[in-house]
């Protein structure tokens, strides 16, 4: 079953880099990061399952010795969907300027962007 979890999670990668490769929008390509980006908490998860056990809540009815799941990569998660909200907003913020200062999302037509 683990083995199917890393199997979804570098299809779901693949398939925002490939939307990244043949995004013809701005807002395209910052959603389909974001896609490719939520590959890596489907990867996170997987590394941190442990078939059995608890969540890592310990109390007065949890018995020592008790499997539990490891919260640091919980964490790591939690940590990334911040890091990618952040990054989501601020490639549309960045499209969003583009748009106002060139009047078109289309990367192939902002010329003034050339070297």
């Amino acid at each position: 079953m683990t083995q199917f979890a890393y199997f979804i999670a570098g299809y779901i990668v693949l398939l925002g880099i490939y939307g990244v490769v043949r995004s013809r929008n701005l807002v395209h390509t910052a959603v389909c990061v974001s896609v490719a980006q939520s590959g890596t908490y489907v990867i996170l998860l997987a590394v941190g399952y442990q078939r059995g056990a608890t969540a890592p809540v310990f109390g007065a009815s949890t018995p020592p010795g008790t499997p539990v799941v490891d919260p640091v990569v919980q964490a790591m998660t939690l940590t990334d969907i911040v890091v990618s909200a952040t990054v989501t907003a601020l490639l549309l913020a960045l499209a969003i300027q583009v748009a106002k200062r060139h009047g078109t999302t289309d990367p192939d037509e902002l010329d003034a962007l050339r070297g």
